[in-house]
């Protein structure tokens, strides 16, 4: 069976906090979770295209976006510090495996063919759940390469940690799957 799912949301920087706060619960709970977010940063020296990846669960960030001038309209998306990343990931999940794979989104690299697709198709061929970000723009690259067997989750936290909870619980040889209780305050 596979299991992998995504989630769209419409305001800037709402998957990555809906997806931070779950990973953070789903760590909490002792699961291992490997994968990459981009922190929202409200910042006067960030720009709109410019952007940082936390690699999961310890580090590094990395920045993947270059500099490429005042008014340059270019992508500034840096495909070698995004296939850096996505090395230290895809060693990680060689040497210490995961319980679930998140990542912030199937975006432009992923739809071409590069990026983490590679890391998502390995962690899907070992049973490993995959929970990504997804734009309506690249939802069709994303069904393309799913041929469609993917699970569309809503913006609901409760829910995704619900998908999570059965997805992780059916992966052979777990021990101590506790529930997924919120946090303390």
């Amino acid at each position: 069976m596979l299991f992998f799912a995504n989630v769209t949301t419409k305001d800037r920087g709402a998957t990555d906090r809906l997806l931070t706060s779950v990973t953070n619960r789903l760590i909490c709970n002792k699961i291992r979770i490997l994968g990459a977010l981009s922190p929202f940063q409200q910042s006067d020296t960030l720009g709109h295209c410019e952007s940082v990846l936390q690699l999961l669960p310890n580090g590094p960030v990395i920045p993947i976006t270059q500099n490429l001038g005042k008014g340059s309209a270019a992508c500034k998306m840096d495909a070698g510090a995004l296939e850096e990343a996505v090395g230290i990931l895809t060693a990680r999940f060689a040497l210490e495996g995961a319980d679930l794979i998140v990542l912030n989104k199937f975006g432009l690299r992923e739809a071409e063919g590069h990026g983490f697709r590679a890391l998502i198709a390995d962690a899907l061929g070992c049973g490993i759940p995959v929970l990504l970000g997804v734009s309506d723009t690249h939802r069709p690259a994303l069904q393309r390469f799913t041929e469609g067997l993917i699970t569309n989750l809503p913006h609901d936290e409760k829910a995704i940690l619900e998908w999570c909870r059965r997805v992780v619980v059916q992966l052979p040889a777990k021990a101590k799957i506790r529930k997924l209780d919120p946090p303390r305050k």
